[in-house]
């Protein structure tokens, strides 16, 4: 069985057999000439339905994860639509994270409500809980892990114990941990999705998304209703994100590096009323996220104890640190969740801490990072 890395660099992308070229070209083709009606070249016929670029992409992410089906998306929203489009049917329920990224939240609440699904918001930390919530007509439970923005962590293992035997699908969003850290397939996910414009793609140049699954029935409804909307990422697209793949291994070491300094750092700071990064033995998911993860991820989100004009300020005081949406790419951001990437789900149950600053820790000398977010903490003291 060939290792993680290795599979990132020659999982579905063996040098092209005309050429010889060690990188998977790009397939810019539409469509594809037939030889004869109906006799397409190994399946292919029109890029909506499948590109070569594509399929090399989708064998590298399924074997990452662990899976026999992989699907790649426009973006990882796209991704979402479509599996909840094949999951669920009016009246139907589906369980969602009390700590979800707020595009989720806004999908289920301002979309998928309008046809007549019903949602519970859990916290999945809490198996107990996720048992109580579920109904006859729930159908997906949903989960993150780490959570965005708050890093909480639930036991997918413990979470496929109670939806087994029930109607319910688990999906883990992997987004934040990658397949590196983890590969959630192997505890009893039914589903995983990736926004793979993160730490999959980790160059912050392409959005995308992806969806992999071991269910071959679940495989071909994905397959039809993708191409029936067509939600797919164009050739060149797909061909950065497979670039950003090969990489992934050692990006992520480097970012947990990172990271882990980060947040000791944050939780010695006066300025600093909570640190949120499972790597922390004070962390209440240190233990599960031990178990699963082989490390503890690039995310760190941190309370200002001065209140929310002081966390706007540390946003707006960092020189490395960018100010911007997104996360997972090589260099290192910055946002306040509340007023940004989670402003969706304010008024809601799902509403995060108005002090709550959410950092993408890259891939930069360390001390350099630590310089940064010090500078930014001390003026908003001075």
């Amino acid at each position: 069985m060939r290792g993680f890395s290795t599979n990132a660099i020659h999982a579905g992308q063996e040098p092209d057999p005309t050429t010889g070229a060690v990188i998977v070209p790009i397939h810019p083709s539409s469509t594809f000439a037939q030889d004869g009606v109906g006799g397409t070249r190994n399946g292919y016929e029109y890029s909506r339905s499948a590109n070569p670029t594509r399929t090399a992409l989708q064998e590298c992410l399924a074997a990452l994860e662990g899976g026999r089906h992989a699907f790649a998306f426009g973006s990882g929203m796209g991704a979402s639509d479509v599996l909840l489009r094949v999951l669920v049917r009016p009246g139907d329920h589906v369980v969602i994270p009390h700590d979800a990224y707020g595009g989720t939240f806004r999908l289920v609440d301002k979309v998928l409500t309008q046809w007549g699904v019903e949602y519970s918001t859990v916290d999945l930390a809490d198996v107990d809980a996720l048992r109580a919530a579920l109904r006859p007509t729930t159908r997906v439970v949903w989960c993150e892990t780490p959570t965005n923005p708050l890093l909480g962590v639930a036991d997918i293992a413990a979470l496929a114990d109670v939806t087994r035997g029930t109607e319910a699908r688990l999906v883990v969003d992997n987004t934040f941990a990658s397949p590196y850290l983890q590969t959630p397939l192997a505890l009893g996910a039914d589903v995983v999705l990736h926004s793979t414009t993160k730490y999959v793609g980790g160059h912050s140049d392409v959005v995308g998304g992806a969806l992999v699954t071991s269910d071959d029935g679940l495989a071909e409804q994905l397959a039809f209703t993708q191409n029936s909307v067509g939600s797919v990422p164009g050739p060149f697209d797909t061909w950065l994100t497979l670039r950003g793949v090969k990489t992934l291994a050692v990006r992520m070491e480097r970012h947990c590096d990172n990271a882990e300094r980060v947040a000791e750092m944050l939780a010695a700071h006066p300025a600093v009323s909570q640190v949120c990064y499972p790597g922390l033995e004070s962390h209440p998911g240190h233990e599960v996220a031990a178990k699963q993860m082989r490390r503890f991820g690039g995310m760190v989100s941190f309370r200002v104890a001065a209140g929310r004009e002081a966390a706007l300020a540390v946003c707006a005081g960092t020189e490395l640190f960018t100010l911007a949406e997104s996360l997972g790419g090589v260099e290192s951001l910055i946002e306040h969740p509340g007023a940004m990437t989670h402003a969706s789900v304010a008024g809601s149950a799902l509403e995060v801490p108005d002090d709550l600053v959410r950092l993408s820790v890259g891939i930069e000398d360390v001390d350099d990072l630590l310089e940064d977010l010090r500078g930014a903490l001390t003026r908003i003291r001075s």
